[in-house]
C-alpha cells in the first residue's frame, strides 16, 4: 500500500483495515488513516491517500464509514438539502465565498500528501457547489472550516446514543512533533477512557532553539496551522475542554508567548509550560497505566525521548513516579548540535556519545537507575525502532504496543540507520513523515541507555505523555 503515490507513512491499525472493510461491505481501494471515531471506538472518518490501487485519482479524501453516520446524513441529502445548498451559492455571495474557501483548503489538505492532486477539485471531487453532504460533514469533523460539513452536524447530531459528557482533548506540543488525543470518560470508574482521535504531526517547532533561544517564525506558523486544525477537530467531536500543553522547546525559547498567544486563540484555554519534572511525571502515568506486573515486574524506569530533552522516572506502582530527572539531551537537539554531513560520519557520532554519556553519568548521580525491574520505553524513537524490527509495512500500533525490544535488535536497527541518508530513511514505511533525519540521535540514546545500566531489554509503550494529559483530565491515576 505505501508505494502509492502520495501515500504518507502514517499509522494504521490492523483491527480499523478490518472494521472499514466491514463498514464499506469490501475492500478499501486506497491506503487510509483513520482521523475520527464513534463513541464505541469504531471509525467515523477515514482520510484517504490521493490515489487509489489503480493509481488513479481519489478525490474524497476525508471520508465518512460509520454506517449510523451515512444513513443520518443520508436523510438530509433526502430531503433535497443539497438543492437548497445550491441555490444558496448563487443567491448568497457571502455563503458562496465560504463554500469555494473551504473546496480550497480541502484540495490543498489534500495536495500537502501529492501536490499534483490539488487539481483534483474540492470537497468530493468538485471544484464548486455542493456535490455530497457526507464528503463536507466528514471534513468538518476532521477540522475543516467547512459550513455545510458545520450545518449537517448541527442537523445530525448526536450519532450514537450512546455519547457521554465530559468529552476532552490533550495536545502535546513538542520539539518535534504536534500530537492530538480526544477522548470520552470511561462509562464506570476504573474503565478506560474512549479514543476519538489520535494524531500526530512533525512540525519541528524546536528548529533552531537550541542555538538562538527562540522559535523559528516559519516552524511557529506550519505549527499554528496544525494546532488550529486539532482544536476544531476536537470540538467537532463535542470536547468540551482542549489541554495544550508544552515541553522542551517552548520551555526554552525567550518569545514562547507567541505561542501562547496562538494557543489562547484557538483552544479557547492557557497555554502549560511544564516543567521537565512535570513532564516526566505525565509520561509515567501515560506510559505505565494498567501495566500488568506479572510480565513487567517493579521498579519501572520510565525513558522519554524528546526532541529536545528526555526524562527518566523510576516508579514502584504504575501511574505513580517515585523520581525523575528531565535532561537537555533530545534527538533534535543532539543532532542540531554535532551532525553535519549525510549519513552523519564518525567523528560527529563519537560526539554526540560523548554527549549522551556524560548526560547518563549525571542521571547516575542523581537516581537510584540500576534499581529498576523493567524498562517502558515511550515516545516515536521507540516505537519506530520497534515497528522496523518487527518488520512491518505500515505502521501498527497494535502490533507495537508493550512488546519487548532487546538491547542487541536495538543495535541492529541503529548499525543499518547510520548507513542511510535522510531520503533513505524517510522511505523506510514505517518513519513518520520529519522523522528520518533526527531518528539516529534518538535511537544511540535508547541503545547507550540500555547498554550503560545492563539493561537486556525495553517494553515498548504506545502510550505516554499525551495519554497522561488527557488521563488526568478524565481523573485516571
Amino acid at each position: 500500500m505505501s508505494a502509492i503515490p502520495g501515500t504518507p507513512n502514517r499509522e494504521l491499525r490492523s483491527s480499523d483495515i478490518e472494521a472499514v472493510r466491514e463498514q464499506l461491505g469490501r475492500d478499501p481501494t486506497t491506503p487510509f488513516t483513520v482521523v475520527a471515531r464513534c463513541s464505541g471506538g469504531h471509525p467515523l472518518v477515514i482520510r484517504n491517500a490521493p490515489r487509489d490501487a489503480a493509481g488513479a485519482p481519489f478525490p474524497t479524501t476525508y471520508w465518512l464509514t460509520c454506517p449510523e453516520a451515512v444513513r443520518a446524513v443520508a436523510r438530509l441529502e433526502a430531503a433535497s438539502a443539497i438543492a437548497r445548498f445550491n441555490e444558496q451559492e448563487r443567491s448568497d455571495p457571502a455563503f458562496a465565498q465560504a463554500l469555494l474557501a473551504a473546496h480550497r483548503a480541502y484540495a490543498e489538505d489534500r495536495a500537502t500528501d501529492l501536490p499534483v492532486s490539488l487539481e483534483d477539485g474540492g470537497v468530493g471531487g468538485t471544484r464548486r457547489g455542493v456535490k455530497c453532504l457526507h464528503a463536507h460533514y466528514a471534513f468538518h469533523l476532521a477540522g475543516g472550516v467547512d459550513p455545510v460539513g458545520a450545518w449537517v452536524a448541527e442537523q445530525s447530531e448526536p450519532i450514537h446514543i450512546e455519547e457521554r459528557p465530559g468529552r476532552v482533548a490533550a495536545i502535546d506540543q513538542g520539539t518535534n512533533s504536534i500530537r492530538l488525543l480526544v477522548v470520552q470518560p470511561p462509562a464506570e470508574a476504573g474503565g478506560d477512557p474512549t479514543e476519538l482521535a489520535r494524531d500526530m504531526v512533525i512540525t519541528r517547532l524546536g528548529q533552531g532553539v537550541d542555538r538562538t533561544g527562540r522559535l523559528d517564525l516559519d516552524a511557529l506558523h506550519r505549527t499554528v496551522d496544525v494546532l488550529a486544525r486539532f482544536c476544531r477537530r476536537a470540538r467537532a467531536l463535542h470536547a468540551n475542554q482542549i489541554r495544550v500543553a508544552a515541553t522542551s522547546a517552548v520551555r526554552d525559547a525567550a518569545n514562547r508567548d507567541v505561542f501562547a498567544a496562538a494557543v489562547l486563540e484557538h483552544a479557547r484555554d492557557e497555554l502549560e509550560v511544564i516543567s521537565g519534572e512535570r513532564e516526566a511525571g505525565l509520561s509515567f502515568l501515560g506510559g505505565t497505566h494498567g501495566l500488568d506486573r506479572s510480565t513487567a515486574p517493579p521498579p519501572f524506569l520510565v525513558l522519554d525521548i524528546g526532541g529536545g530533552s528526555t526524562e527518566f522516572v523510576l516508579g514502584r506502582e504504575p501511574g505513580r513516579a517515585d523520581h525523575a530527572v528531565s535532561t537537555q539531551m533530545g534527538s533534535v537537539r543532539l543532532t542540531e548540535r554535532f551532525v553535519t554531513t549525510d549519513p552523519p560520519v564518525p567523528h560527529e557520532l563519537r560526539a554526540m556519545t560523548r554527549a549522551i554519556d556524560d548526560t547518563l553519568a549525571d542521571v547516575e548521580a542523581v537516581l537510584p537507575i540500576r534499581d529498576a525491574r523493567t524498562l517502558v520505553a515511550v515516545a516515536g524513537t521507540a516505537t519506530t525502532l520497534q515497528a522496523i524490527a518487527l518488520g512491518l509495512d505500515r505502521y501498527d500500533p497494535d502490533a507495537i504496543h508493550r512488546t519487548w525490544l532487546s538491547i542487541g535488535t536495538a543495535e541492529r536497527v541503529l548499525a543499518d540507520l547510520v548507513l542511510m541518508t535522510n531520503p533513505e530513511r524517510a522511505a523506510i514505511p514505517v518513519m513518520a513523515p520529519g522523522r528520518g533525519d533526527v531518528i539516529v540521535a534518538g535511537a544511540m540514546i535508547l541503545t547507550a541507555t540500555m547498554r550503560r545500566f545492563g539493561i537486556e531489554r525495553a517494553l515498548v509503550s504506545e502510550t505516554d505523555i499525551l495519554d497522561g494529559l488527557a488521563y488526568e483530565m478524565v481523573d485516571i491515576r
